[in-house]
């Protein structure tokens, strides 16, 4: 049976992933589903099973490759129904890495699912349930956003909003490229790009040292 569940999750055999992270992994796929006949915690088309798994969990799950395990804090902005940041606390707790994860989340029933899944799975996570828009002077080392909002109002946000961060990790999708490169024209940023596992047209990016352009 475990042996089964592991296959399910083959795309991630490089990252070196448990036995208990992808039992865990399966736990939230479960609470997901039964919620998701509540509430649209994602959306009814992608919460079938291998679909779940591989849009959703696989998915996040490999930006763990961009983020320094010994950092004490990442932060979640946008987290929804808790991806990235409740699958990369599920790998960070089997790791037995002692980092705490900030969900931001502006919906108050998905917060409260955020809640639920953390109390039981055990993760080390605090949701906090506000319009990030509207914080300021937040610190974190790693800052993650994925299908949050376009790439320079991620940019914007983090740079008035963010006191201090490391690095920022970000989702882009089939048009990445482009919308990559008119970014660039109003923002300096280091940045370094990782092939998405689950899409051909998708990747993934590390940003740091965020700048805006001075244009005359």
């Amino acid at each position: 049976m475990e042996k089964e569940i592991y296959k399910k999750y083959s795309l991630l055999e490089k990252l070196n992933v448990s036995r208990e992270t992808c039992l865990d992994f399966e736990n939230l796929v479960t609470m997901i589903q039964k919620k998701n006949k509540e509430i649209n915690i994602i959306s009814k088309k992608t919460a079938v099973n291998e679909l779940i798994r591989k849009r959703h969990i696989i998915d996040s799950a490999q930006a763990i490759d961009f983020i320094d395990l010994n950092n004490n804090t990442t932060s979640d902005i946008g987290s929804g129904g808790g991806f990235p940041g409740i699958v990369i606390a599920i790998m960070a707790k089997n790791l037995k890495k002692d980092m705490k994860f900030n969900l931001y989340e502006k919906s108050y029933h998905k917060s409260l699912f955020l809640k639920e899944v953390s109390r039981e799975l055990k993760l080390d996570t605090e949701v906090i349930q506000s319009d990030i828009f509207k914080s300021t002077d937040l610190k974190s080392e790693t800052i993650m956003a994925r299908a949050f909002k376009p790439l320079p109002v991620v940019l914007e946000l983090v740079y008035k909003n963010f006191a201090s961060y490391k690095n920022l990790i970000l989702f882009m999708g089939k048009n990445g490229q482009k919308i990559l490169s008119e970014t660039l024209k109003n923002w300096d940023f280091d940045y370094v790009e990782k092939k998405s596992l689950t899409s051909e047209d998708s990747f993934l990016l590390n940003i740091k040292n965020i700048k805006k352009k001075i244009i005359n």
